[in-house]
């Protein structure tokens, strides 16, 4: 038996202990000094001592046999692939380019035809073509932009129009909104079958206003405030966005405390998520404020030390140190982490087909047509569907690849021009601040 390729191994942080996984056999384990040392052992090739601790690390899996971990490898692969075909679809569909706003670290701001929008043929061609691509698979749609929420007449006639179709079709929707129109759109929303609206907010309208702000430069935080308040009264979900940087993040413990004391933590229609600011096409931000993946986890870590309430408003994942506390058991290993062309896939009021969010509007990144005409560039399609960690090159011998699954398929090729490229994630680190923070002191 040997060492098996897939443990994660580290130190945890602020602690002398140690803790050790296996996404592969699905265990997960603290270790004291002793017993760490003892890994460190086993790692390098080397017997101990303890054979009662090595009997243990070769039932849970952390010493295996080759060829045993190679069958169990391919099992769950094969499990992994199975499930792609029950897998739920995110299909997102722009409606414009177009915004009201013009926030410091918009990624959109110089893609073309921002001043069109969605036609009804385009509009009722998307839920004919989606209807026929995926007929049989459970999905539902998100609408994106631009801004979607554009508070003119033929802007709701359009998201009136799209309600209409979804709801023959018995899909749900999204919306991915700057909020600030919200109240006024509550009438439509209502009308459909809403599964979440998503709202960004910055920060306390201090911090706020100072980033998103509308084109003629006066602040959008009380509006926005006023539209989350109307989604919950009028019973839909709430998904509220806060986009992270150096600018910002010493305000979330305000902007925590503003929202447990505005009642939305309270509510089950509530819920949160922070997102980096990060350079992806194109961004307005100097990049001395922008945050490494783990250097943004490293500050909410040492904010939430300090504001222990800030997790009552958000509680970081931690790569899957949250999912293990919460659950108890570890998640199935990530063989691919990318949804591009498989569980999530974009469409824009121009009749072009996208991979995902992180594409859509992208010059060169379109896949084919839904309208006029159908068109589709399957070569281009397939390698985005086949991405996985079995195909990167940089994945093969990672001992983090079944918790990291590769990283953002777009990411990667920015950086490298290949889509079958890594995009890694710091792993360890966030692991070493997640056992920390949820796992040891339970």
């Amino acid at each position: 038996m040997r060492y098996s390729r897939y443990n994660i191994f580290s130190r945890i942080r602020d602690s002398e202990n140690y803790f050790i996984l296996n996404l592969l056999t699905g265990n997960a384990d603290l270790l004291s000094v002793s017993e760490a040392r003892m890994v460190e052992s086993l790692r390098s090739g080397e017997e101990v001592s303890d054979t009662i601790f090595s009997d243990l690390m070769a039932e849970k899996g952390y010493l295996i046999d080759e060829d045993e971990e190679s069958r169990i490898y391919r099992s769950r692969y094969l499990d992994f692939l199975d499930s792609h075909e029950t897998d739920e679809i995110q299909l997102f569909f722009v409606t414009n380019y177009s915004c009201n706003f013009a926030c410091s670290y918009c990624y959109q701001d110089q893609y073309t035809s921002s001043s069109s929008h969605a036609s009804d043929e385009v509009v009722d061609s998307f839920f004919a073509y989606i209807g026929k691509e995926f007929a049989g698979r459970k999905k539902y749609v998100t609408i994106f932009g631009g801004e979607p929420l554009l508070n003119s007449p033929r802007q709701k006639e359009t998201i009136s129009r799209i309600i209409n179709n979804a709801n023959s079709a018995g899909l749900e929707l999204c919306f991915v909104t700057n909020g600030y129109t919200l109240d006024e759109y509550i009438p439509i929303l209502v009308s459909g079958k809403i599964r979440e609206i998503q709202v960004t907010l910055d920060g306390t309208q201090n911090i706020h206003d100072k980033r998103r702000f509308l084109k003629n430069g006066d602040g959008t935080f009380d509006k926005i405030v006023k539209g989350i308040d109307a989604c919950l009264n009028s019973k839909i979900n709430v998904n509220l966005r806060m986009v992270a940087d150096k600018g910002n993040i010493e305000n979330l413990p305000e902007l925590a405390r503003f929202a447990i004391e505005r009642g939305w933590t309270r509510s089950k229609y509530f819920k949160t998520q922070i997102g980096r600011n990060y350079e992806l096409h194109h961004c307005q931000s100097s990049p001395d404020m922008l945050f490494s993946r783990i250097s943004l986890y490293e500050r909410m870590y040492d904010l939430i030390k300090e504001y222990p309430y800030i997790t009552e408003f958000y509680k970081p994942s931690y790569s899957i140190a949250k999912f293990l506390s919460e659950n108890g058991e570890l998640p199935d290993p990530l063989f691919d982490s990318c949804p591009a062309c498989k569980t999530e896939w974009a469409f824009d009021y121009t009749g072009k087909i996208y991979s995902c969010t992180a594409t859509v509007g992208k010059e060169g990144e379109s896949l084919g047509t839904f309208y006029p005409d159908v068109t589709r560039k399957n070569d281009i399609i397939e390698a985005w569907q086949d991405r996985d960690v079995t195909l990167i090159q940089d994945c093969r011998n990672c001992s983090l690849q079944l918790a990291c699954g590769g990283g953002c398929g777009s990411v990667a090729k920015n950086r490298t021009g290949n889509i079958c490229s890594s995009d890694c994630r710091p792993v360890k680190e966030l692991l070493e601040l997640g056992f920390s923070a949820y796992i040891e002191h339970d």
